[in-house]
């Protein structure tokens, strides 16, 4: 006998709809709380494999999916990640009321017909490195939100410009004092204050998390190789490459893995109209982050693609030739991964 269902996860219960299939029998139901403790009772309670045979459960990639995964794998279920977008678009053109007992019972009529658009399930310590990578960026956009603030103030209340990356050298910080003191408010003197210390407390947490992507990077097979082969890809982006670009068969062509990123330009026209292109954006965020910095690094003389980001800057605009840099970037260091196969997630315990 074998087993197939869908789990709708949600932060306060999650649905599920399984069938046995030999008996036909079917079961819909809730599980609440929505945490891992009631999950693998849960789990424990209603399946056996080594009796029940295999349990294949589906789930969309959205927030709480990691954790019903590894559940999932320690019952013994085989876990069915299923791409948002394209299972939504699985429904058909007709409108139904959408409730969490259809979400369910359409993921398992997905995976019972083996039409579920699946996403990959990286390895443990692939989301580990994910999660810091998305808090490091986090922290950087915070970072910088904060340094803006500074800027603000001073111009709001008709400061002397302060100029680029004055907060970030001790004169500078000097410098702020002294127009804070002599130009700005009471208010204002307390807004500067605060950002600087909020500045200064991300500083700490961002070389804390900056030292554990570094020590994580020389421990991944997949990030070493990109590091050395491709120029102006550091430990921190070759890491993010591997985390969401690796594994064998991942993407049949180059093409595909630019979508993925975000990084490709998608175009709306109808009745003869046509918009300007516009980068998707969709995919991580921090990934496309990286690689739009790593291809910044072409305006270097000295970069081996300097030449070809120097015609788009001359046609276009840096921005854009930056652009262009990091889609090669994506397509090399995809080429690359193919070659290595799984053997890019490889991890060693300790760095060389």
């Amino acid at each position: 006998m074998s087993i197939v269902g869908g789990l709708d996860i949600h932060r306060k219960q999650l649905t599920f709809d399984y069938l046995e299939v030999e008996t036909g029998q079917l079961w819909r139901g809730q599980i609440a709380p929505a945490d891992r403790a009631h999950l693998a009772g849960w789990l424990r309670e209603r399946f056996d494999p080594t009796r029940d045979g295999p349990v294949d459960l589906a789930m969309e990639a959205c927030t709480g999916w990691r954790y019903v995964a590894e559940e999932l794998a320690a019952a013994g279920a085989i876990a069915h990640l299923g791409e948002p977008a394209e299972t939504a678009a699985l429904r058909g053109p007709k409108r139904r009321p959408k409730t969490d007992k259809a979400d369910a019972r359409h993921l398992r009529e997905l995976v019972a017909t083996g039409r579920l658009p699946e996403c990959w399930i990286p390895p443990a310590h692939i989301l580990e490195c994910r999660a810091l990578l998305e808090l490091y960026h986090a922290l950087r956009v915070e970072h910088t939100a904060w340094t803006q603030r500074v800027h603000a103030v001073c111009f709001h209340q008709g400061a002397e410009a302060l100029g680029g990356g004055a907060l970030m050298t001790a004169e500078g910080l000097d410098r702020l004092a002294q127009v804070a003191e002599q130009q700005l408010s009471a208010a204002g003197r307390l807004q500067v204050s605060t950002a600087l210390a909020m500045l200064g407390g991300l500083d700490q947490q961002l070389d804390l998390v900056r030292r554990q992507l570094l020590g994580a990077s020389r421990r991944l097979d997949g990030a070493r190789v990109l590091h050395q082969r491709l120029y102006g890809v550091g430990p921190i982006t070759a890491l993010a490459l591997v985390c969401w670009l690796g594994g064998a068969g991942r993407f049949s062509s180059a093409r595909k893995a630019v979508r993925f990123v975000g990084l490709d330009v998608t175009v709306y026209s109808s009745a003869g109209k046509r918009s300007p292109g516009r980068l998707s954006r969709q995919g991580p965020g921090v990934l496309r982050w990286l690689c739009y910095e790593a291809g910044k690094t072409a305006a270097r003389r000295v970069a081996p693609d300097h030449g070809y980001y120097t015609s788009v800057k001359d046609r276009i605009d840096g921005k854009r030739a930056a652009l262009s840099q990091a889609r090669r970037i994506v397509r090399r260091a995809v080429h690359l991964l193919d070659q290595l196969g799984d053997q890019a997630l490889a991890w060693t315990p300790t760095p060389n």
